[in-house]
């Protein structure tokens, strides 16, 4: 049960941050392209390799810490149902070339970004 808690309390971090991080990323740059998904969908990415690598290279902390950072946080911060969700409006609205180029962009630098942050991880 404990396991559940430190999950939830994690998820519901992750949740605030990303839904903040997304309303800041549109209120300063606006709605054209899904940029405040795209950011956090790349750096959920990076901090997932990142962390994992850490932790699987050093095994320096209890589990729970991987449950609270991994599967509460970053699963809670990391949006790919509102990737989905997005994709799907922008066919909807006729715009099938934004649309690929988000699920494009978003599939390869997030990639890339979660193969820099193993590397990352590895390095410190």
């Amino acid at each position: 049960m404990t396991d559940y808690l430190i999950i939830g309390i994690g998820g519901f971090l992750g949740a605030i941050s990303r839904y903040a991080l997304a309303m800041w990323i549109t209120d300063k740059w606006g709605r054209v392209f899904p940029l405040g998904t795209f950011a956090i969908n790349v750096s959920g990415s990076f901090l997932i390799g990142l962390v994992m690598s850490i932790l699987a290279a050093r095994n320096i902390i209890d589990p729970q810490w991987r449950l609270f950072t991994v599967v509460g946080f970053l699963g809670g911060y990391t949006t790919f149902s509102a990737f989905e969700f997005e994709i799907g409006s922008l066919l909807k609205q006729g715009e099938s070339f934004t649309a690929m180029l988000y699920v494009l962009l978003s599939v390869i630098v997030g990639f890339i970004a979660l193969r820099i942050g193993d590397v990352v991880g590895k390095a410190i």
